[in-house]
């Protein structure tokens, strides 16, 4: 009997649009790494933000991926399905007195933030911090976060410290749209899943310390992690489904796979682009590494 890989990697994409090439490079960097391991690699739908998601984009996402010549292991995880254990993880940071309601408002948050935040959004204050003011009723529920560097090694981009009181503030756990927060579901999910490696995109760069710190916060394990570069357009704005992206064609699916590795460091041959897609994974498996990896 085979032992059980004790590595285990994942791409959780979400269904708001079509894959495109952003997406291909976290979802192949991810998967050659987990299966150079001799790992797993689980996909995940982060499906939860309904108002978001576009009808049939999770269909076709995994339609795409497997046009690509990738293959998961076991069923797809969807975040939709898993808001009674995002809801556990709330209750017992509340429990633990380290969640608090927050009763800002947007217009409120942007008058009273000290400045950015290290991800570019607004540094909350912590107005609520001590209690909600007189005659007002929790919008959001947030983290109390410690005035201490959260670091971590990043197998790529080498040591990454960030202080949460001093770079982001009291973050956010559940929205005042009634939705739970990324941070929360990622982190429950992954150690859920027995995710072990987390190989995504570098502009999630800045969310690892606060999933880090709710890691320890819950006793979950900590995952490696590993950002690789992001794609951007001509403008130099990330490949994205807000930046209009074209979504990745099928029938392109080889020469795709091949400018992903290139993009990736890999160096493949130019002519491999114009061969089958079991021809490309096969060579992208015999000749993978993971740029920064000792």
């Amino acid at each position: 009997m085979s032992a059980v890989p004790t590595c285990c990697g994942r791409f959780a994409p979400s269904p708001t649009g079509d894959l495109h090439f952003g997406s291909l490079l976290a979802a192949l960097a991810s998967c050659l790494e987990a299966r150079a391991r001799g790992g797993r690699w689980l996909a995940r739908m982060e499906d939860m933000d309904t108002p978001r998601n576009a009808p049939g984009a999770d269909t076709r996402i995994l339609a795409c991926l497997e046009a690509h010549g990738f293959h998961w292991d076991g069923a797809v995880l969807r975040q939709s399905r898993r808001l009674e254990a995002y809801q556990a993880a709330l209750a017992m940071l509340r429990e633990k007195r380290l969640a608090y309601p927050c009763a800002c408002s947007r217009k409120e948050i942007a008058a009273a933030a000290p400045g950015l935040a290290i991800d570019g959004g607004l540094r909350y204050s912590g107005r609520c911090r001590q209690g909600l003011p007189a005659g007002r009723g929790a919008r959001a529920w947030r983290l109390r976060v410690e005035d201490r560097e959260i670091a971590f090694d990043d197998r790529i981009l080498g040591r990454m410290a960030q202080n949460l009181a001093r770079d982001v503030g009291d973050f956010v756990l559940w929205r005042a749209d009634g939705q739970f927060a990324y941070q929360l579901a990622v982190v429950v999910d992954d150690a859920f899943q027995g995710v072990t490696q987390v190989v995504r995109g570098a502009d999630l760069l800045h969310s690892t310390p606060r999933q880090i710190y709710l890691q320890g916060l819950l006793d979950l394990p900590t995952p490696e992690y590993a950002h690789v570069p992001i794609a951007t357009n001509a403008a130099g704005e990330k490949l994205s489904k807000q930046t209009r992206a074209s979504p990745l064609q099928a029938h392109h699916a080889a020469a795709n796979l091949v400018a992903a590795l290139a993009f990736l460091g890999q160096r493949p041959p130019p002519e491999l682009a114009r061969t089958s897609v079991d021809e490309v994974w096969r060579w992208a498996s015999a000749h993978w590494t993971l740029r920064g990896r000792q």
